[in-house]
């Protein structure tokens, strides 16, 4: 069905997609332009794992074949000997505001409770990024709560809105 959001694995056509959407302040967007990067390493991870790590993934937003945007995952410790997914999400700027991301997060979180055995997915959004609390919230993610100056972006410290969902929250 070719009106279906779906998550498929990064390829070589995504990498200049993808350049934009990582390293260029309109394709990141407002609340998450840290400033320029290396623009070799997303190449280098599609070569070193396909993209497909067992502590880091990153999958794309497809709509048909319209690329919208990216999901990405990585294992955050919780404990000595414990981990969970913290999970991140660009949609390009044509796409935004059209439910794209929401999907491709519900998507995400069925996937990794499906196929890995860590019990937590979390995420992490801008204090300012009502958008994303939103998308978060209809995703089915809680809001647990805000961690005070977490992340220096534009010259200050700013406060991040924590979400979580376990996996008793998500009927597979």
């Amino acid at each position: 069905m070719e009106d279906q959001v779906t998550l498929r694995p990064v390829d070589e056509t995504d990498l200049s997609f993808l350049e934009r959407l990582t390293n260029t302040p309109d394709g990141v967007g407002e609340f998450q332009w840290d400033g320029w990067h290396d623009p070799y390493r997303l190449a280098r991870r599609l070569h070193e794992d396909g993209m497909a790590g067992s502590e880091r993934g990153m999958l794309m937003i497809v709509l048909g074949e319209e690329q919208l945007g990216f999901l990405s995952w990585f294992k955050m410790p919780t404990g000595p000997s414990t981990h969970c997914w913290n999970l991140g999400v660009i949609v390009a700027p044509e796409a935004r505001g059209q439910g794209y991301g929401t999907e491709g997060q519900r998507l995400l979180v069925r996937y990794l409770f499906s196929h890995t055995q860590l019990n937590r997915i979390e995420a992490e959004t801008d204090i300012g990024n009502l958008a994303e609390q939103r998308a978060l919230e209809k995703a089915g993610f809680t809001r647990e709560g805000v961690r005070r100056g977490v992340s220096f972006r534009a010259g200050q410290w700013r406060d991040g809105v924590l979400y979580g969902i376990v996996r008793a929250d998500v009927e597979l």
